[in-house]
């Protein structure tokens, strides 16, 4: 055997991708020879560091080097307190989908998630899988009611599903978690997505979507009940879902995440939740999962 490993080597030793070795050795976390331009690792020494306690060490290199963002499926409530809070973590919010591969590419320091699962549950084993051995932690936000939000003045009342199947159907972007949601009532009713009349482009956020119906661009479809009462839209409760935030256990500690926990718990906090509608905050930071 070589007295020295490869970038690749070692990433496959260390079961993380080659640019994240890259960026452990630039900041002088690893062992490393440079060889006419070359990274070779000294085998005998990244053994030493490893027995030494190097997963302990990554994990707060790569704490230090997750940018300050929460990314993950949207959220009136969350988009406000970050804000409000002046904690300095910025909003990504664009699916619970895309805010997962954020998490997992370290992209941001936490993600908000709401993922049905098998039996009534939510996020959970989707995050234990997919965040597999990262050193996070699953706190509730919210609950939250979702539900058919719809334009005034439709010839019907709408109460179920099967009620839009001639309605213009406004659809949010396949990394959402409404649109995971809305695979599964539609499971339900025992329709397909081919029975809604689905307009062709997407919104992207929850006020968007209640944007497009207000503004007549659609119909109807499945969104929060906050964003329908802050749009003057109709709402027909259909779930109540769970939206959780999975958080790099560091970065919870950190101050800027600190300081939004803080916020959180203030009365203010609770009163803009009881304003916007269609939240349950009571269970707020409960720890869901803790990794090992």
């Amino acid at each position: 055997m070589s007295e020295f490993l490869t970038t690749r080597e070692l990433a496959a030793l260390l079961r993380v991708k080659e640019r994240k070795v890259y960026d452990l050795a630039a900041e002088g976390a690893l062992p490393v020879r440079r060889v006419t331009g070359k990274l070779l690792f000294p085998r005998a020494e990244i053994e030493e560091w490893l027995t030494a306690g190097a997963s302990g060490r990554m994990a707060r290199a790569e704490a230090a080097t997750r940018p300050l963002v929460v990314a993950g499926g949207h959220d009136p409530l969350l988009e406000w307190a970050l804000r409000e809070s002046r904690c300095g973590v910025a909003a990504l919010l664009d699916g619970a989908l895309d805010g997962l591969e954020r998490a997992a590419a370290g992209g941001c320091i936490a993600a908000g998630l709401h993922i049905p699962e098998d039996e009534g549950g939510w996020n959970i084993e989707t995050a234990a899988k997919r965040l597999a051995g990262e050193p996070v932690v699953v706190i509730e936000w919210a609950k939250r009611r979702r539900g058919l939000m719809y334009r005034k003045g439709l010839p019907r009342r709408i109460a179920e599903l099967a009620d839009a199947r001639d309605l213009s159907f406004q659809s949010r972007q396949p990394e959402a978690g409404s649109e995971l949601i809305l695979s599964v009532l539609l499971e339900r009713a025992g329709m397909k997505r081919e029975h809604l009349r689905l307009v062709p482009a997407v919104e992207r956020s929850e006020t968007d979507l209640a944007s497009a119906i207000a503004a007549g661009r659609a119909d109807i479809g499945l969104g929060l009940e906050a964003s329908a009462r802050q749009f003057g839209l109709e709402f027909a409760p259909q779930i109540v879902e769970r939206f959780d935030l999975v958080v790099w256990r560091k970065a919870y500690f950190d101050p800027p995440w600190q300081t939004l926990m803080r916020f959180c718990a203030s009365e203010a906090f609770s009163e803009r939740a009881t304003q916007l509608g269609g939240y349950d905050v009571s269970q707020f930071g409960s720890v869901r999962y803790n990794a090992d």
